[in-house]
């Protein structure tokens, strides 16, 4: 489809301390045991678009994400990795590569998103509708409080909460407020509300990150606004500015009057800017037509952004924050497990033929237990995904967690709701309830600890 794909990988992410490290940084970080950017980049392959530029932030994260495609994805995509500062936003990570960009249509999609809806669907919605941004929007995941009784499901429903203003038919963008500006009271322009007539105000849908452009507007606006550093803070909100002010001018080209600079509309003019927005789905939306400077005959231009609206059935989830990445984990391996991409026993889990289990040890549904990994006796897990090589002792209870790979667990310890990251060492008798262990740390014996994020001072 002449299309170039975009993937914002990220780099070492101040949300997702002290998950994330020199060497595993965000793109690499494991759901079910994969790295979350391997679920970007096989919706990408199941969809054709095989043509990539994978954004890293850093040098540093960089190489071992550049490694890992190089390995996994040799002979089945075509990817350059580039490297770029970190904290320059992503509108910033697009300028810093505009030269590679040569496609008519560019395809972003953020490298944190686990979902199961066909980029190709998107891309195929920018091309119908000739659109100039096209953005992917979907109902957020259902996540409600872990079995630990973490109280993080309250503010990740607040931060996902997005008012969007569509048409009446649903396919164009006509407002976005998100974050902050939701906190306050949310103002629509008059203009915006009499160019369109009637606006469907929605808080259910969720922002997924995916983003087709027309490549010749995105670098336009990147040239000339070299202050922008957001795509969804800055530059959509432009462009959806400058949409509306298309129509009016479609309508202001036939009945406004000139008054010295000011273009002058008559009293019934929002009367046959809504009949526009009424025609949405007919070609003439978003059409409007301007004189030559010579005052020659007019000419056609067209600016339309648009939406692709994922159905409900469909999962989209970001993994943005340390609350989303055990959200989807354990989703991936509950609810959403035909995205994890293993085959699942009668008893609704994934053991690995390799795995250990001690006498009355139980991995109950839901749960999975990496290669070459094992379990003492009478040890109990549940909802929890535990990875590669690690040693579990006697007596260890393991609820709602991640633990990663090559971590030794001794006996006697409990853990719930927390994140145990790879080359950690707990001793014995340790209790952690919604805490998170960073690469590498030494939890000393009979240590009990709640909601404490722990990580080792790096050289």
């Amino acid at each position: 489809m002449d299309f170039q794909v975009v993937v914002l990988a990220g780099g070492t992410s101040k949300n997702l301390v002290p998950l994330v490290s020199k060497e595993v940084p965000k793109a690499l970080l494991p759901v079910a045991n994969r790295p979350v950017l391997s679920y970007t980049l096989e919706q990408l392959e199941l969809s054709n678009l095989k043509d990539l530029i994978v954004v890293v932030e850093g040098e540093d994260a960089a190489l071992p994400v550049g490694g890992w495609i190089s390995g996994a994805y040799i002979d089945r995509l075509h990817v350059e990795v580039a490297a770029v500062p970190e904290d320059i936003g992503t509108a910033g990570a697009l300028r810093a590569i505009a030269h590679h960009l040569t496609a008519k249509d560019i395809l972003v999609v953020s490298g944190d998103l686990v979902s199961d809806v066909p980029p190709g669907a998107v891309a195929a919605a920018h091309r119908r509708h000739d659109a100039v941004m096209t953005a992917m929007l979907c109902s957020p995941p259902v996540g409600g409080p872990s079995e630990s009784g973490s109280s993080g499901g309250k503010e990740k429903t607040k931060k996902r909460h997005n008012v969007i203003g569509l048409d009446p038919t649903s396919q164009f963008l006509l407002h976005i407020a998100t974050g902050a500006e939701v906190e306050r009271d949310t103002r629509i322009q008059k203009s915006i509300l009499r160019a369109v007539g009637q606006m469907e105000i929605r808080a259910d849908l969720m922002d997924c990150h995916m983003y087709a452009f027309k490549r010749s507007v995105l670098q336009e606006i990147l040239d000339k606004k070299d202050k922008f550093e957001s795509l969804k803070q800055d530059v959509l909100p432009y462009l959806i500015r400058s949409q509306l002010k298309s129509e009016i001018l479609l309508n202001g080209t036939s009945q406004a009057e000139e008054n010295g600079n000011k273009t002058v509309f008559p009293q019934n003019n929002h009367v046959m800017m809504s009949r526009i927005l009424a025609n949405a789905s007919t070609p003439s939306f978003h059409e409007f037509y301007a004189m030559h400077p010579d005052g020659s005959s007019p000419v056609r231009k067209t600016h339309k952004c648009c939406v692709y609206i994922a159905d409900n059935s469909k999962y989209c989830a970001r993994l943005n924050s340390i609350q989303s990445f055990s959200d989807i984990n354990r989703d991936v391996i509950g609810e959403a497990n035909h995205l994890s991409g293993y085959s699942f026993s009668a008893h609704n889990n994934i053991i690995h033929p390799s795995a250990e289990l001690g006498s009355k040890t139980t991995v109950g549904p839901h749960c999975m237990l990496g290669e070459g990994s094992q379990m003492g006796d009478k040890c109990s897990v549940k909802r929890s995904v535990i990875g590669r090589h690690c040693r579990i002792g006697f007596n260890v209870k393991i609820v709602n967690s991640v633990v990663m790979n090559h971590v030794t667990i001794g006996d006697g310890c409990s853990i719930q709701g927390s994140v145990i990251c790879s080359n950690v060492q707990l001793q014995e008798r340790v209790v952690l309830r919604d805490c998170q262990i960073g690469a590498n740390y030494v939890v000393a014996a009979g240590s009990e600890y709640k909601g404490e994020p722990f990580a080792r001072k790096e050289r």
